[in-house]
């Protein structure tokens, strides 16, 4: 945990000046492929049909480019940034709370886009968004995007959706007349702190948040009061979607925010699981394939980075994980992910949710705001009940 917080802060303190990083020179030609790239990634990103068959963007890529593809399964935002800070990775797929400390700290590089011939079939939402471009250059390409739902035990309550983030972040008798104490998690990141100031904004508005990225100094203790209410209800912090899921067929667990992945492999299951999007909104994920700086293997990993475009992979990752492609075309046309299934993902969705990016100290909606650094060593304390 030490050395998560201090590659954390080390992170941060670049990030600062991101907006003065003068860019490196990007590829300029495709060369012959290395025969391999490697892969940080969140899991379910990246499937070479092991879990189910019919789920495989991986073997295909090997045959077609010759470069094998190994992944590295990350749990959080900081472990990548920890990870790519190490070095030893081409590819990382990584959040916006990362994104940018990637960025600010040199770890990635800018990308050509002309070497990719479907950047042109992007989402136009996705293409110059703030959490991968900065001063007009673009670090990476967009992969796959959505909320962070409320999951829930269809059992627990009753069969009616929960219509608030209120069942994990106050006690209170759940529709099968249980409390919800012991039966509820949290997020495992200090970027969950949002999901708290999320909550407050439509029940606290006096104290007027308007970015749940971009708290003072007040906002931000209310928000971690919040939390530490909400360490009394906690069974377990989440980090590791496996142990979530096994959590929630085995532990007793009903209620925490989630992945539409967890949601998925639960109903896959038959398990009674379903999910909900609540009244105060979500925060949520836009995923960008960022390529090291020091990269081994530039080739295989501008091929890869082809290939997760491709909207045949785009819809099968989408259907996997429960996400929404960065290529509108993938919503048409894929028997996984069916025509309904950017819609059911939240395709629509998309200006009402509260992507995650790294707080920082000047901000736009109130000038100072509380640092990432910060987060990162408050939220270990309410985790550790301080």
């Amino acid at each position: 945990m030490k050395h998560l917080l201090k590659s954390c802060t080390a992170a941060f303190a670049c990030l600062s000046f991101a907006t003065q990083v003068i860019a490196a020179e990007p590829l300029k030609t495709l060369g012959k492929g290395e025969g391999a790239v490697s892969i940080v990634a969140w899991a379910g990103y990246i499937e070479r049909g092991e879990s189910d068959k019919n789920y495989d963007w991986v073997t295909g890529f090997e045959k077609e480019t010759g470069c094998k593809v190994s992944v590295k399964t990350a749990a959080t935002s900081d472990e990548m940034v920890a990870l790519m800070n190490e070095g030893g990775f081409d590819l990382v797929t990584a959040s916006g709370d990362a994104s940018l400390r990637l960025v600010a700290g040199k770890r990635v590089q800018p990308i050509n886009t002309d070497l990719i011939p479907s950047w042109k079939t992007l989402d136009d939402r996705l293409k110059n968004a703030p959490w991968n471009t900065v001063n007009g250059v673009h670090y990476g390409v967009p992969y796959l995007w959505g909320p962070n739902v409320l999951m829930y035990n269809t059992d627990a309550f009753k069969g009616e959706a929960p219509k608030s983030w209120n069942v994990v972040f106050e006690e209170t008798t759940l529709p099968d007349g249980k409390s919800n104490k012991g039966r509820v998690q949290a997020y495992d990141g200090p970027i969950y702190i949002a999901d708290a100031a999320l909550y407050l904004m439509a029940h606290k508005p006096e104290l007027g948040i308007k970015d749940p990225y971009e708290l003072n100094e007040d906002q931000y203790k209310a928000a971690l009061d919040l939390l530490r209410g909400q360490r009394k209800l906690v069974s377990r912090y989440w980090h590791d979607a496996m142990i979530q899921t096994d959590d929630f067929k085995n532990e007793g667990v009903v209620a925490s925010g989630s992945w539409p992945f967890q949601v998925n492999l639960l109903q896959a299951d038959k398990q009674k699981i379903a999910s909900t999007f609540p009244d105060e909104g979500t925060t949520g994920w836009a995923d960008t394939t960022m390529l090291h700086a020091d990269s081994e293997h530039p080739n295989c990993a501008y091929m890869w980075m082809e290939h997760s475009l491709q909207a045949k992979v785009q819809g099968d990752a989408a259907a996997w994980f429960g996400a929404v492609p960065s290529v509108p075309a993938a919503c048409k046309g894929n028997e996984l992910l069916t025509d309904s299934g950017c819609a059911t993902n939240g395709y629509d969705h998309f200006d009402k949710i509260k992507f995650w990016k790294t707080p920082v100290a000047k901000c736009g909606t109130q000038g100072e705001c509380v640092p990432y650094h910060r987060w990162v060593s408050d939220y270990i304390g309410v985790i550790g009940g301080r």
